[in-house]
């Protein structure tokens, strides 16, 4: 026989729960005994997305028993605790610390939002062949935060640093990422390669003027090589374009 429990998703569910589900109590049927990760990925929630978990008033993990009659109060990832949480103690926070250097690997998805995160020198790995359980095993071994439009990968248990992107639209999800994960201070720009992830670095013009194109050779005199697929970079107009991109996102235009 099912047995009823409550539950309360706080902050931003957006994409992740229907609209009558956000933000509010919501009754759900408990038809087997399941922990409180298994029942919240079950109504489609990755366990990514859960810091806190509060079950009649005491904070628990992920491991936690669902019975029937609980109260169950959700909080998404954040570096603010809550206002309404600050006199339960102890506080369980279920997502592991934030890595300290923050490094990527993407879905086949995101290969524009790879880009720009590159672009802005953010360690971003991405391949269009990259299947779940590859994804799934770099983020883990490598300590990379797994970015990604598909929830069910987010659910693979060996994810521990993962987040769905929510924007459709490049520009937005990358100023989703930068807001997420803090990043706009730690921006580098231009000093990874677009192309392979590689780092670049200054290389004189008359090492690499026999691969320039004649204009390119006339016009500029500054370049950058990454050091690993040997791609040359130039402060030509797509430079130009990128910066503008750049100085938009610091002013919060896109």
């Amino acid at each position: 026989m099912s047995k009823k429990i409550s539950l309360h998703f706080h902050g931003e569910f957006d994409k992740l729960l229907p609209p009558d589900q956000r933000n509010v109590d919501f009754n759900h049927e408990l038809k087997e005994t399941r922990s409180v990760k298994d029942l919240i990925e079950s109504i489609g929630v990755p366990h990514t997305e859960i810091d806190i978990i509060i079950v009649n008033d005491e904070s628990v993990n992920f491991e936690y028993l669902v019975k029937p009659n609980d109260r169950i109060q959700l909080y998404p990832t954040s570096r603010q605790t809550k206002a309404e949480l600050i006199n339960i103690s102890p506080l369980i926070h279920c997502q592991p610390e934030p890595l300290t250097v923050p490094r990527f690997v993407l879905d086949v998805h995101l290969g524009k939002l790879a880009a720009y995160l590159r672009m802005l020198g953010f360690d971003s790995l991405y391949r269009n062949d990259y299947d779940d359980p590859t994804l799934a095993t770099i983020s883990a071994n490598e300590q990379r935060t797994l970015l990604t439009c598909d929830r069910q990968l987010l659910m693979r248990k060996q994810v521990s640093h993962g987040y769905f992107v929510r924007a459709r639209q490049p520009q937005q999800q990358l100023l989703e990422v930068l807001s997420r994960f803090y990043l706009f201070e730690l921006k580098k720009p231009f000093t990874r390669c677009m192309h392979c992830n590689g780092i670049t670095q200054a290389v004189s013009k008359q090492e690499i003027e026999t691969q320039l194109l004649p204009a390119t050779k006339k016009h500029y005199n500054k370049f950058f090589q990454c050091i690993s697929c040997k791609k040359i970079y130039w402060e030509g107009s797509h430079y130009l374009k990128m910066q503008a991109e750049i100085n938009k996102l610091k002013a919060g235009e896109i």
